[in-house]
């Protein structure tokens, strides 16, 4: 027995030397280094925000009441979502009353005609967040497969460069302010139908969005393209590639990383366009559940709103960061690192 308490203490005391030399060791140093600097620093950042949000917010008065705090945001963040849970319910219910009424009907004659209705109930907030995204990547998709070839063409002929470059220079800085008057007046005009595909709201919101998101994909395509290197380029001339093999073999491949720079910034512009568009469009997103919300006046605007902004924020992280993961996956340097 002693001699098995020996071998055990013995053991212990191996692995407790194990463990220590594995803390004190130079490589388990620089794994939390990197998980504190990836995971805890980050953390503490955000404890420390939504404490000074908190206290801060206590401190400010509007005519709506005190300007709501962390906790007052998370409550009506709930309730959205019960909201939007007990209109789902709503939903299902009038299907169903609407099936069975239409299945009587039919017993009784079966050569009646049926009517199917469509639920009218109003839109959710998070049915707003889904019209939201369709609309801006509608908007992006147009916007990038316009800007690409354009910005290909100027990085690849200097002539057309110089001659669109005060045209890009000269619309980039414009507001969307000024394009949506322009853009609704225009779709009024020419999207005329008695049974229309997309709503007006829509199309305002969509269009306004691609004119704003147009610019820096062109940019940073025409300087990507045209910083492709002049080795790669005479091995083209020399192998006599046509100028679409040239463009999809060599150029493509070889400014993805400032294309994708471009998409990132268009794609974060156009999230940004898009709400105030909504505002002023009526399109039912997310920009118009804001101005709703302004609008309303209650005492939970503020909070709902606020529930909103950060909403807005983290599907804007989202959508930034997935455009990392697919350049990371398209792209020909696989060690590229996500930031």
């Amino acid at each position: 027995m002693s001699l098995l308490l020996a071998n055990n203490r013995t053991f212990g005391n191996t692995r407790l030397d194990q463990f220590l030399s594995y803390l004190a060791s130079e490589n388990t140093g620089k794994k939390f280094s990197k998980i504190a600097l990836s995971l805890i620093v980050p953390l503490m950042a955000l404890v420390i925000f939504l404490g000074l949000w908190s206290v801060g917010a206590k401190n400010v008065q509007t005519s709506l009441g005190v300007l709501p705090g962390p906790a007052q945001v998370w409550e009506q963040s709930v309730v959205l979502y019960q909201e939007h849970i007990a209109e789902q319910e709503k939903e299902s219910k009038f299907y169903e009353r609407q099936e069975k009424r239409n299945a009587k009907k039919l017993e009784k004659n079966p050569d009646a005609k049926v009517k199917i209705r469509n639920y009218t109930g109003p839109a959710t907030f998070f049915d707003q967040i889904l019209t939201s995204l369709y609309t801006v990547g509608i908007g992006f998709l147009i916007g990038s497969i316009i800007a690409i070839p354009i910005g290909i063409m100027l990085g690849m002929n200097s002539v057309l460069y110089k001659a669109f470059n005060p045209i890009i220079q000269i619309f980039k800085p414009v507001s969307p302010l000024a394009w949506l008057p322009i853009v609704t007046m225009v779709v009024s005009a020419l999207y005329v139908s008695d049974d229309p595909m997309f709503s007006k709201s829509f199309l305002t919101s969509a269009i306004t969005v691609t004119l704003c998101s147009l610019w820096p994909t062109i940019i940073n395509t025409t300087v990507g393209v045209s910083g492709v290197s002049k080795d790669l380029m005479n091995v083209s001339r020399v192998l006599r590639l046509n100028w679409v093999t040239k463009t999809i073999k060599i150029v493509l491949p070889s400014s993805l990383p400032m294309i994708f720079t471009g998409l990132r910034l268009s794609l974060g512009i156009g999230w940004m366009v898009l709400i105030a568009a909504e505002m002023l469009a009526q399109n039912p997103g997310l920009g118009k559940f804001v101005w709703d919300e302004f609008q309303n006046g209650s005492s939970n605007s503020l909070a709902r709103i606020m529930v909103a902004v950060v909403a807005i924020g983290l599907i804007g992280f989202m959508l930034d960061r997935i455009m990392l993961m697919l350049q990371k996956w398209l792209s020909w340097d696989k060690h590229a690192v996500l930031r």
